[in-house]
This record gives structure tokens, sequence and C-alpha cells, in this order.
């Protein structure tokens, strides 16, 4: 009997799941001798970006992504995933740390955005991703990002700008969250199901625009697939020059979707 067909917001509810694996049990599963590194340099902490080193097949990496809990009080204590101006300051100290002493970087993305409160405006949110993006983009390490659940706007990209990014089969990647495309486009955020067929935010839907790279099978075999994944891309990307990686970085967010405006055009 064929698994029926998912539609993008019943990918949007599993993407959202509070049983669904966090960062902590992908660094469980997926590494060895994880040494968590905090605080930014400059002001502070930030529980809802997790970052360290540690090894992945023996090859020493830099690991950084979203934090979430699985209970009320796990989420309060890393803001539901939702990263401060401290947190994207962080990863971008362990990504610097990380080209330093030539440790390629892989980042788990799972966040509903950026924290818009308040104090993380006044803290320079928006200059502290706008810099992650831009030092992403020349860091000479390979950087190889999976979105594992939320891939919500800047908040996401924020630690996603990869030589290779991929998406668990039920994880979503966009502008922002369907509720608030629907409250923002018709004034109704109970339309969340309508906007989430217009945004194309489905692995699948992502995959054919050349957004992102491949999708990793989910179920019983998930930490296999993903290790497998990431362990054959690294092998090739380690075997490019710095030079190279950065080039071919650029142009690949570049030239994203190139291919369909050339044909629409």
């Amino acid at each position: 009997m064929k698994e029926k067909i998912k539609s993008p917001y019943e990918r949007v509810m599993l993407a959202r799941d509070k049983d669904r694996l966090k960062i902590n049990d992908y660094i469980e599963f997926l590494f060895d001798d994880f040494i968590e590194l905090k605080g930014d340099g400059i002001s502070g902490e930030d529980s809802a970006i997790l970052g360290g080193i540690a090894l992945f097949h023996d090859i020493p990496v830099t690991v950084i992504g979203h934090k979430k809990g699985s209970t009320t009080e796990e989420n309060i204590a890393c803001n539901f995933g939702m990263a401060s101006p401290e947190g994207y300051r962080k990863a971008a100290r362990l990504m610097k740390q990380a080209e330093k002493f030539g440790r390629p970087i892989i980042t788990i993305v799972d966040t509903p955005g950026a924290y818009p409160g308040l104090m993380a405006e006044a803290n320079g949110q928006a200059n502290a991703i706008a810099e992650n993006l831009a030092l992403m983009s020349g860091l000479k390490v390979p950087i190889i990002s999976v979105i594992t659940g939320e891939g919500s706007s800047g908040g996401a990209l924020g630690i996603a700008v990869a030589d290779k990014v991929f998406m668990l089969e039920n994880a979503v990647y966009s502008i922002l969250s369907p509720e608030g495309f629907a409250s923002i486009l018709w004034k109704d955020s109970k339309r969340a199901d309508e906007a989430a067929k217009l945004m194309k935010l489905t692995a699948g839907e992502l995959l054919d625009y050349g957004i992102i790279d491949g999708i990793v099978k989910e179920g019983a075999k998930l930490i296999i697939n993903m290790d497998e994944m990431i362990y054959k891309e690294l092998t090739e990307l380690r075997k490019q020059k710095a030079d190279s990686l950065v080039k071919n970085r650029y142009k690949k967010f570049r030239e994203i979707d190139k291919e369909k405006r050339a044909v629409k055009a």
C-alpha cells in the first residue's frame, strides 16, 4: 500500500513536531568527542545556538545549529530555537575559528525564525545575520547545511550559506511561516494551509527549484542516511582548493533558479 502524499502544511506540522530529533540527538548519533563552545566573545551567550568542535569519521569539524527543546521548560531555556544577535555572533566566532584551523563546518538548521524581540533588534539582529551571510560566502573551508525541521527566514539562512544544502524529507524552508504569510496576504492566519501550497516550501519543491542539493530520507534509517550523505559530500568538498570552494559557493547562490527563470523569460 502506497503512503499517502503529505500536503505542504502537513509537512510543516511534521517539521514542528516536538518529538522530532533535535541538534543534541544529531550530535550524539553522528559525531564523536563533541566539545561545546559558548559565548560570542563580545556581549554574551545565547542558548538558542549550540556549537562546538567534534570528530566526524575521525575528521575534526565544527558543528553549529539551532537548539530546540522537547518540553515547555526546555524550549523556554533555548527560546524555542529563535536565536538573538549573540547567537549569530557566536556562530560567526566559531566559523572564523574553523577557518583558522582548517575545519569543515556542518550546520543543523531548525528554527521558526530569528528572535524578533525589542532587545534583539536593539542589539543588532539584522546586522548580525547579514554579517554571517557575508562571512559564510567567503569562508575557505567546506560548509554543509542540513535543514532538519523548520528553516524560516533569515534566522535559518544566518547559518545556511553552504556549499551543499540538504533537507530532511519532512523539513520546510521558507521566507516566513505559512501563518505569517497568510496574515500578510489575506489578514487571516487560519488560511495557513492554503499559504503553504503557494510558498513552495517543501523539500521536493525546493529541490526542483535548485535551492537545495538533495533530500535525506527519513524513517528508521534517518541517521544512517544523513551520515552517509554528509560523509560523501564532505569527502568531495575536501578535495577542492580553498579558492574554488569560495568561487563555487558564490556561483551556487547567484545562479539559483537561473534555468527556470530563463525558460519563463
